[in-house]
């Protein structure tokens, strides 16, 4: 039997299965945890933003909110409270330099010599977006947590052209960054 699809789970939770939102935050957990961690710099706050993004959803599902791409409105309402955040708490620069906190799974088995090379990268492109602005930075995190062009757009309220002309600056200036 193959996993529900995260739009049955949200169909379902919107009927009122609770089941079908424990599935939803056990499927989005770790991801979220991980993007609000390297955005937030703090495993506490990174937590906290956390549980306060699933009752925001919680919430708006009360409202009768409903949402084309779930995985774009769990990482946009997240995205917005890391905005209030730094917003209230002056973090702006903090949450650029989280870049440090970047954590890369080495290769697992890998020969010392590969994890070497996949450390070096790895640092080479920690030391690269530190020297990024803010914005590219944050495309970078939720890039990597897999979110499509699509949800991008939604996450960031920006247009699909602007998304893919900023991932092609971001790629172009990593490139750049790192052979530098």
């Amino acid at each position: 039997m193959s996993a529900a699809s995260d739009e049955s789970l949200y169909l379902e939770w919107i009927d009122g299965d609770l089941r079908a939102f424990d599935a939803l935050y056990e499927r989005y957990e770790g991801p979220l945890y991980g993007f609000l961690r390297r955005q937030l710099g703090d495993a506490a706050a990174a937590e906290d933003a956390m549980h306060e993004t699933f009752l925001a959803l919680l919430k708006e599902r009360e409202r009768g909110r409903r949402a084309s791409s779930l995985k774009a409105w769990v990482f946009e309402v997240a995205r917005h409270l890391v905005l209030n955040r730094a917003r209230t708490m002056h973090r702006a620069r903090r949450a650029h330099d989280g870049a440090a906190h970047l954590v890369e799974l080495e290769p697992a088995g890998a020969p010392p010599d590969e994890l070497l090379q996949h450390r070096q990268a790895t640092a080479a492109v920690t030391a690269a977006l530190s020297r990024l602005p803010a914005p590219l930075v944050e495309l970078y995190r939720l890039r990597a947590q897999g979110l499509s062009y699509d949800e991008l757009a939604a996450v960031l309220c920006l247009p699909l052209g602007t998304v893919k002309s900023r991932l092609h600056e971001l790629v172009k200036r990593l490139q750049q960054e790192v052979s530098s």
